[in-house]
C-alpha cells in the first residue's frame, strides 16, 4: 500500500511539530483512494492537548466535527473519501509504531463504530528544518499489521 503526503500535509504536520516542541501530538487521518492500493491524505486535525514527551492520548471527542465537515466537504462519497486513520509525533523516539500504538490501533480497527476495513498509522517527527521524517502502518481487523510506502511530495 502506498500513502501519498502533499506539501500542503507536510507543512501543516511541521507547524504542529514546531509548536509541540518535545511533545507528542496527533489527530486523525482523512484521504481519497486514488488508484489500486494507493491513498493520498487531504486533511488531518491536530489536537490541541499535547501529550507528554513520551505519550499521546487521543481525545475521541476533538474528531467528530472535523471527520463531519469532511465527509460533507467530499459529498458523502465514502468509497473515495474517507477516515484513513491516525497520526502523532515520536519527538524522542525513532517514528515506529510501540506495542501500545500496537494495540491503540487494533482496537480502532476492530470497533464496530469505526467501521474501517483498515486503518493506518503515521508518525512522524521533525528532521532538520522544515522537513519531516515518518512511517506508515496499515492495521487490518484480523489483527495483522505491515508498514506502507511513505510517499512525500518534495518541497522546493
Amino acid at each position: 500500500m502506498k500513502i501519498h503526503l502533499p506539501i500542503n500535509i507536510q507543512q501543516k504536520l511541521i507547524q504542529a511539530l514546531e509548536k509541540a516542541r518535545n511533545y507528542e501530538i496527533g489527530g486523525v487521518l482523512m484521504g481519497e483512494h486514488f488508484a489500486e492500493a494507493e491513498f493520498r491524505i487531504v486533511d488531518l486535525t491536530v489536537q490541541k492537548q499535547l501529550g507528554s514527551p513520551m505519550f499521546f492520548t487521543r481525545l475521541v471527542a476533538d474528531i467528530v466535527k472535523p471527520l463531519k465537515r469532511f465527509f460533507k466537504r467530499t459529498g458523502y462519497n465514502y468509497r473515495k473519501f474517507n477516515y484513513l486513520g491516525e497520526w502523532h509525533s515520536h519527538p524522542t523516539f525513532p517514528p515506529v509504531p510501540s506495542q501500545k500504538d500496537i494495540q491503540s490501533m487494533q482496537e480502532i480497527v476492530t470497533d464496530p463504530d469505526t467501521g474501517a476495513n483498515f486503518v493506518i498509522l503515521l508518525i512522524v517527527q521533525l528532521k532538520g528544518e522544515q522537513k519531516i521524517e515518518g512511517t506508515v502502518t496499515t492495521f487490518l481487523k484480523d489483527g495483522k499489521f505491515f508498514k506502507c510506502q511513505l510517499i512525500t511530495e518534495k518541497m522546493i
